[in-house]
């Protein structure tokens, strides 16, 4: 699940470095947050089949993790979008 998670990143990141800044780079950022969350929800549904409570709290836990990264590339991505304006005046 962790290798999946990875090359979905990796993929918007490169998805958002192909992108030439405005509209582009904030629509980027809203994809790998959206992509974050339906992986975070995915994870959360597992957890709801856990066999045990440990399994359940540790992807619950994965799920929590995978948002936080969802929402810090996207900040990324947003903030590089924003310097590259400033940049550009």
């Amino acid at each position: 699940m962790k290798s999946m998670f990875k090359a979905a990143l990796a993929g918007a990141g490169l998805f958002a470095l192909a992108a030439c800044g405005g509209d582009a780079d904030d629509r980027a950022a809203d994809n790998v947050e959206a992509n974050a969350e339906a992986m975070a929800d995915n994870l959360e549904e597992q957890a709801d089949m856990a066999p045990n409570e440990t399994m359940e709290e540790a992807l619950e836990e994965q799920a929590d993790n995978v948002r936080d990264a969802g929402e810090a590339k996207a900040d990324a991505i947003d903030d590089a979008d924003d310097a590259r304006m400033e940049n550009s005046r």
